[in-house]
């Protein structure tokens, strides 16, 4: 039986799949007497028999070596296109964050969304969403692993604007679709190059292909940055982030898998191509550099914003930026970790958020407060997720942090002073929500504020739970890591002095966020230079009407340019035509007399019209020639 369940392994997919094709009775209302509850529940029973099938063969792969399920899908000729399924801790390990996230998600959602019309549709997405994730987390094969992430593309798309009839949500879905479709593009011409230069298009594969395919060195940089532009836009990095600050209009359990697996998903695919990042220093260089400039600009974002949905967002995308980074330094190790630690505690933040927001019917923070004593398991669950994302010993991200600089890889102070940057501004976001929502005194929409009902609680509860025993996982689990020789660098002072710093850091930012004044009116700064940056902040670094003047002025000029082309010059080429047709039409009617010799004489004078047309040119050619052989 578990033998029939580890080659089964690729089948977990498509429990997700068949639980939205078995909501469709009640989104399409085929069924409305029952309501459309029953859909959400086999929804869920198809996640509890994914989660249940996958922590079977998890504990079979983990004393096995690596093992692959091929699927022959096209071969013609030379050409074998190959589906690939990986069974390893550590491919099985990302399934099990993803449907046990996934679960813990639809339970809360029965209770978040639980009068919403159109619930049994919003299942169905659910469910189509997790079948997305669940392969990319199986897949081995890069093919396979692109179609995937499109998937991921349209059902963020669907889910975002799963509210249509607001316009903002509508605007927020389309913008959210076309970002992540620049950076989906670039990465099929990335594919289609290395399929051109030899590459077997598997991730397993891609080390032994990038040391023995050669490649220019130009050619190796374009093929790097091409594989990079996926992930950018997946991982909401910069320049395509802002889509995730956009798409917290969709509903709140979205939201959840959104910026906890979702955002990991591209990560994880991110993580595999790092062999052909080797290639060329350019594209390390980029993952740096763009990983640098989304954790500084997204850390400082985060701290002016008012919606706490937008506030958590950003913070993704920092924790984001740390990951491509590690890929870019090669520490494929830390990478793995970042994602874990992270998915873990973001999705344990916008459970506490969800609650939060149903409970005051309300997303702006400086309409909130004094929430501690009527919603504690809630406040709970935010403390322990902001915990679990700031290095704070014992929590998991400090662990994380802690074997980045113990010694296994060569580090230096720029990169320490970067994480102590993030960890004491992601302390000062944390610790600001956290005294607005539930410290203070009550406001006028929290004063009658219950508790999370049980179908959030449970899972909420739960999550903070897996939370507190996260650090756990790296310690008991040593095979989820490849082994890293350590490098004897106990002696150097960054070694000696990260952790310390690290505690330090984040001491520094929940006692900077527990001490600056808060203003519930949150008013606008009289004094313009606070201003300033107060507005450069919260408007994200006015990043969206740079693009206006710069990326769609861009393509509106080229779009009335070729309209205008269509309309007057093809257009105007077809209508001049078609008037001389109709002016030499209307002329030759009038020949039509009837009279034979009328006839003659029109043919004798076109076709000595058309002669002189043709001889013109060479007339003095012919008299040349008469005259040389006259004489």
């Amino acid at each position: 039986m578990a033998e029939f369940l580890l080659q089964s392994i690729w089948t977990v997919p498509l429990y997700g799949f068949l639980g939205a094709v078995f909501t469709l009775p009640w989104s399409l209302g085929i069924i409305r007497r029952t309501g459309p509850r029953p859909a959400a529940y086999i929804n869920i029973i198809m996640t509890l028999l994914a989660f249940i099938h996958g922590s079977i063969v998890f504990n079979l792969v983990w004393t096995r070596p690596t093992e692959q399920l091929v699927f022959h899908w096209l071969q013609v000729a030379d050409l074998d296109l190959t589906l690939v399924i990986e069974l390893s801790p550590v491919s099985m390990g990302a399934l099990e964050l993803v449907t046990g996230i996934s679960l813990l998600a639809q339970v809360y959602a029965l209770g978040y969304m639980e009068k919403d019309w159109s619930l049994a549709r919003f299942f169905g997405l659910m469910g189509f969403f997790e079948a997305a994730l669940a392969g990319l987390a199986l897949s081995d094969s890069l093919l396979l692993s692109y179609g995937l992430l499109e998937l991921l593309t349209l059902s963020t798309y669907l889910l975002v604007g799963f509210w249509y009839a607001q316009p903002l949500v509508v605007t927020a879905a389309r913008d959210a679709f076309l970002t992540k479709r620049v950076g989906d593009i670039i990465l099929l011409m990335g594919i289609v190059a290395m399929s051109s230069y030899g590459a077997d298009l598997n991730f397993s594969d891609l080390g032994e292909w990038a040391s023995s395919f050669p490649l220019h060195p130009l050619t190796a940089a374009l093929v790097g940055l091409s594989l990079i532009a996926g992930p950018t836009g997946k991982c909401a990095q910069f320049p395509l982030n802002l889509w995730l600050d956009e798409a917290m209009e969709g509903p709140n359990p979205a939201g959840i898998l959104r910026n906890s697996i979702v955002v990991s998903a591209g990560a994880y695919v991110l993580i595999k191509l790092q062999p052909v990042f080797t290639l060329s220093p350019v594209s390390s260089d980029v993952l740096i550099i763009l990983g640098t400039v989304t954790v500084i600009g997204a850390s400082l974002m985060a701290i002016a914003q008012i919606d706490i949905k937008r506030a958590l967002s950003h913070s993704t995308s920092v924790y984001l930026g740390l990951v491509f980074i590690a890929v870019g330094l090669g520490q494929v190790d830390i990478a793995f970790l970042l994602l874990f630690a992270h998915a873990i505690a973001k999705a344990l933040l916008f459970m506490s958020a969800g609650t939060v927001i149903l409970a005051t019917s309300n997303q702006n923070v400086t309409e909130m407060g004094g929430l501690w004593s009527r919603m504690p398991a809630t406040a709970i669950a935010f403390v322990v997720g902001s915990a679990g994302l700031l290095a704070l010993t014992p929590m998991g991200m400090f662990w994380t942090f802690q074997r980045w600089f113990n010694g296994s890889w060569a580090i230096n102070w720029s990169l320490l002073g970067l994480l102590m940057f993030t960890n004491c501004l992601s302390a000062i976001n944390l610790t600001r929500l956290f005294r607005i929502i539930f410290l203070g005194e009550p406001q006028a929409k929290t004063r009658r504020a219950p508790e999370a009902p049980w179908l959030m609680a449970v899972p909420m509860v739960s999550l903070t739970v897996v939370t507190l025993l996260a650090p756990i996982a790296p310690i008991e689990w040593p095979l989820w890591l490849s082994p890293t020789t350590p490098l004897s660098l106990q002696s150097e002072p960054i070694i000696q002095f990260a952790a310390p710093l690290f505690i330090a850091s984040g001491v520094i930012g929940v006692i900077i966020g527990g001490t600056i004044k808060v203003r519930q009116a949150w008013q606008r700064s009289s004094q313009v230079f606070v201003r300033f940056f107060q507005d450069l902040f919260a408007y994200d670094f006015y990043v969206d009407r740079l693009y206006e003047v710069t990326v769609v002025a861009a393509v509106s000029f080229l779009a009335k340019f070729t309209s205008w082309i269509d309309r007057y010059v093809i257009d105007g080429a077809v209508n001049l035509i078609s008037l001389v047709t109709i002016f030499g039409g209307n002329a030759l009617k009038y020949n039509v007399t009837g009279q034979s010799q009328f006839y003659i004489l029109t043919i004798i004078v076109g076709v000595g019209l058309l002669l002189w047309l043709l001889l013109n040119g060479q007339w003095s050619i012919v008299t040349d020639y008469w005259s040389s052989f006259v004489s």
